[in-house]
């Protein structure tokens, strides 16, 4: 019942947000434009975010909590759960963000699956959404991708 109650604030958080952003019209398909010269910045940049969950009330048993770092010049930096990964990011306006190049190592794991889960989160977001420590990203069709938490 414990974590059925931890649980339970980001998934209203999510029941909302997807109700929010439901109403909204169509994504855009253009690409965002690269970090600037004066580099990224807001709440997602320069912290660090540890995987909470994957949708919107599975959790992980990794070897190592999978977490990533965006860095303001736009370099994304991470672990899986069994890989080390890096890649690009850019923002844009209302919480929009693209991962791209993301490479990782290939190390082997027992719960490379689990793994690959989180990358493909990642490459997959389109919007995000914080509230408070937690982050939440979204899929092009509005659907909950997962959610991180903003390391102590």
């Amino acid at each position: 019942m414990k974590s059925a109650y931890r649980i339970a604030p980001l998934a209203v958080l999510a029941a909302v947000i997807l109700g929010l952003v439901g109403c909204s019209s169509t994504p855009d398909t253009q690409r965002l434009d690269e970090p600037s010269s004066q580099g990224l910045f807001g709440p997602v940049v320069e912290q660090r975010w540890n995987l909470l969950l994957v949708g919107t009330n599975e959790r992980l048993s990794m070897p190592e909590t999978p977490y990533f770092r965006i860095e303001a010049n736009g370099k994304l930096s991470g672990h899986d759960g069994c890989n080390r990964f890096s890649g690009e990011v850019a923002l844009g306006d209302n919480q929009r963000i693209e991962v791209s190049e993301l490479a990782t190592t290939r190390m082997a794991c027992p719960q490379l699956e689990d793994a690959q889960r989180v990358t493909n989160m990642l490459e997959t977001a389109y919007r995000y959404l914080i509230d408070h420590d937690r982050l939440v990203f979204f899929g092009p069709d509005s659907r909950v991708l997962g959610g991180f938490r903003k390391a102590g």
